[in-house]
């Protein structure tokens, strides 16, 4: 019998642990499918080699996702044996938690090696051929990372512009080069054509300009200013190798190396008298995180018995909260051991000393119990089932009721449409269900952000107050992505529920057809569509600007050089570029200014204006200070004609000119995910006037209209789907509704890529995932029975 009864335990755990498995996995990768895949398509790198490199990460998410999925499995599946009062029927037949203990156990052991050998042998191997996989294909990042209109200064003291890229064929268009590396005024090189050689075998790079004049300004010996001008038809720089091939071979970080490695490592640590916490910490956490799916085999049979009326959905808050309450330890721990309040070894364990006793707590109480202690359910709506609970109806004598006078005023109806009995139930069930899964799936976003950021706080590269804020300015695109999933879930899950439960065959013997019964689930998914719309028009834009800042202040350390008031180099709206040493806000004030004009259809330089300051000076007849004039201390003016050679020049103490307002000087170069709907269609329109490409900000435009319809296409998708596999459980929906995701996130990334390189048009590119998934909607919802 008891046999029996373990196949049917692990028949119930293994499904929701494997999904479990798929939805943490999922979230831990979409980052680098953002970051690697989206990025190394672009540049034309073949698609099995991204394949490779992205199937290289999925172990260290893996060694992760594995005990988290497995609480959650428990906690689904002992929530729906309590329940569907099976628990009960069992301790009936006398079937107690130590029984059930046997089945679970077994599984964890499972979990526990498959956690092992990731961590020591698959992590370092995966790692470390990803970093050499992804060093093999580096140097094409160099040519296609400079995008039109946007400055390349990843190469020390030289500044990289082109006003477009050849299509087709590598290379730039109207290519304009600074060599800033000397102190004084950059040598420009204005150029027609550019484009990059590179040698991989002999670690060789250099950078070629064809017909285009290379200008030197400055001043002598005895001071006096001094240009000089040559002309080329081809001119090649060579540029460093070690920005684009390091000199050996990638080195291993922690995560990177097996234990034997780390160990070689703390002990030389200890030799040369530093500390060697880190490689400690690494070393214990290859054995401690694996322990933890022992820990959360017990905490999950004592929880998941609990959660009688809650059901799977409750579960899945419940393992998140225990998930991330984990990894909070985990970090404070591995925190104090860097501050030397804790041994290494200590902190890698301390999650699993202090969850661990509390877990076999847990299951020793539930054991005592009588089976109703620690319920964990998820707050329902009170509705009248008895007669205490309807309203009292008042009663009068007879003489009385027939001496009464009624006053009746009719009121004409106006025909407006009411959400009725069955929108109300059906509402109350879908919002529960959306709200539930927006806030769990919006807390692994921020477990799995966490944790790949979490390295450069404990290494100290950035502070806890910076992370702080880069998740507060995060948090909107967070949602931005949650929202859709959290509305398909819903979605599936309630019409799932319904259909299980045999309340849509009631409602269509009631004359009720699935379409009508769909309105409710459609209005909330267009409203989620407006919410999406609005995020991106009023905060996404202001929220990602910050957010990509601080996150590069993490990552690297330092403040981005090209971005708000430190990044130097401009482009006017007329395509002049400026060059500054500093932008003082406040003031409104331009320190070492040089402003470089062309001639727009030939693209030579035709006027130099350089002034050690100048200030704004606002108009008096405009409140805002938007409108006045730019004031130039101590400066010149050199005027060249088509050949580069000098035609006049003249010196000026003060002088007025004629440049954008401050506020241009202190925003940002354009992207797409940092601008509103009007500011990129205004953009794109400054573009196409100066004659230049707007294929990737037109996706990016589409893309903006096109993506909040996300919400109404997955509803109409959802319906049918429930419909025809809602029999199989809310589960089996769950899983449904990961995978739709999946394919439309992979979808919308793939026509975005081949939109950009100009294979299809820019409104199909954007448009195309929702014309396939709304066709394949339209067709199932036309074919279901309603």
């Amino acid at each position: 019998m008891f046999r029996i009864i373990d196949r049917y335990v692990v028949r119930e755990i293994l499904p929701p642990t494997l999904l479990a498995l798929l939805v943490f996995t999922f979230m831990l990768m979409m980052g680098p499918i953002d970051r690697v895949a989206q990025a190394l398509l672009a540049k034309g790198v073949a698609v099995p080699v991204i394949g490779r490199m992205l199937l290289l990460l999925v172990p260290q998410a893996l060694a992760v996702t594995i005990p988290m999925a497995f609480l959650l499995g428990l906690l689904v599946a002992f929530g729906r044996l309590s329940g569907d009062s099976e628990w009960t029927a069992m301790q009936a037949c006398g079937v107690n938690l130590a029984k059930l203990l046997q089945p679970v156990l077994a599984l964890g052991l499972v979990c526990w090696a498959a956690t092992q050998w990731v961590l020591v042998v698959a992590v370092p191997w995966c790692n470390q051929s990803f970093r050499e996989l992804e060093y093999g294909v580096v140097a094409a990042r160099v040519e296609s990372e400079i995008k039109p209109r946007v400055f390349f200064e990843d190469f020390p003291g030289l500044v990289l512009y082109a006003r477009d890229v050849a299509q087709g064929v590598p290379g730039w268009i109207d290519v304009f080069v600074a060599e800033t590396g000397q102190p004084g005024p950059p040598v420009v090189s204005v150029a027609r054509h550019g484009r990059m050689l590179i040698d991989r075998e002999h670690r060789k790079i250099e950078m070629v300009l064809e017909d285009g004049i290379s200008h030197k300004l400055g001043t002598d010996a005895t001071g006096q200013d001094r240009y000089d001008a040559n002309s080329f038809q081809s001119l090649i720089r060579d540029l460093d190798p070690k920005q684009v091939f390091p000199q050996d071979r990638p080195q291993k970080g922690e995560a990177e190396m097996t234990v034997a490695e780390l160990r070689k490592m703390a002990a030389e640590l200890r030799r040369e008298g530093r500390p060697a916490d880190r490689p400690e910490i690494y070393i214990h956490q290859k054995f401690s995180i694996p322990v933890a799916c022992l820990v959360f085999a017990f905490m999950g049979l004592g929880l998941g018995v609990s959660t009688s009326r809650g059901g799977k959905l409750a579960a899945f808050a419940l393992g998140t909260g225990v998930i991330f309450a984990y990894y909070v330890v985990m970090y404070a721990g591995r925190a104090m051991s860097i501050g030397g309040l804790m041994p290494g070894w200590l902190a890698a364990w301390l999650p699993n000393i202090v969850l661990g006793p509390l877990a076999l707590l847990i299951v020793v109480g539930r054991t005592r119990s009588s089976g109703r202690g620690l319920r964990f359910s998820l707050p329902s709506a009170a509705r009248p089932n008895d007669e205490n609970d309807r309203p009292a109806v008042a009663h009068s004598p007879a003489g009385q009721a027939a001496a009464r006078v009624i006053l009746v005023v009719k009121v004409p109806q106006l025909g407006l449409p009411r959400p009725g009995i069955l929108d109300r139930y059906l509402s109350k069930m879908y919002l529960r269900v959306q709200a539930l899964t927006f806030v769990s799936l919006l807390g692994i976003f921020y477990i799995s952000t966490f944790i790949d950021l979490s390295d450069k706080l404990f290494k100290g590269k950035t502070t806890a107050d910076v992370m702080l804020r880069y998740f507060y300015f995060q948090t909107p695109q967070f949602i931005y992505y949650v929202l859709p999933i959290s509305v398909l879930l819903a979605s599936l899950v309630t019409i799932g529920a319904i259909t299980r439960s045999s309340e849509l065959v009631v409602m269509k013997a009631c004359g009720i057809s699935l379409y009508r019964i769909a309105v409710p689930l459609l209005a909330f998914g267009a409203a989620a569509s407006v919410l999406l719309f609005a995020l991106e028009e009023h905060l996404l834009a202001h929220s990602n600007r910050q957010a990509q800042e601080l996150e590069h202040l993490i990552r690297i350390g330092t403040v981005r050089s090209s971005g708000m008031l430190n990044r130097r180099w401009v482009v006017g709206r007329n395509g002049e570029i400026y060059h500054y040493l500093f932008f003082d806000a406040r003031r409104a004030e331009l320190r070492e200014l040089s402003k470089f004009e062309f001639d727009r259809k030939t693209w030579r330089l035709s006027r130099v204006t350089y002034v050690s300051a100048a200030r704004f000076v606002p108009s008096s007849a405009v409140a805002d200070g938007s409108v006045g004039t730019w004031i130039a201390d101590r400066g010149s003016v050199r005027e060249l004609d088509a050949r580069g050679d000098p035609r006049t020049f003249s010196a000026f103490t003060h002088r007025s000119l004629t440049m954008e307002p401050p506020d241009y000087f202190g925003t940002e170069q354009p992207e797409a995910d940092r601008m509103t709907y009007g500011e990129l269609r205004q953009y794109i329109e400054e573009m196409r006037s100066a004659g230049l490409n707007v294929v990737q900000p037109l996706v990016g435009l589409h893309r903006k209209l096109s993506f909040p319809f996300v919400t109404i296409i997955m509803t109409l998708l959802a319906v049918p789907f429930a419909v025809t596999t809602g029999r199989r459980g809310a589960l089996y929906g769950v899983g449904v509704g990961i995978v739709l995701a999946l394919v439309y996130w992979t979808a919308n990334n793939m026509f975005g890529v081949v939109g950009v390189a100009g294979m299809i048009s820019p409104a199909l590119a954007a448009w195309a995932p929702n014309l396939l998934f709304g066709a394949s909607a339209a067709y199932l919802l036309l074919t279901v029975r309603t």
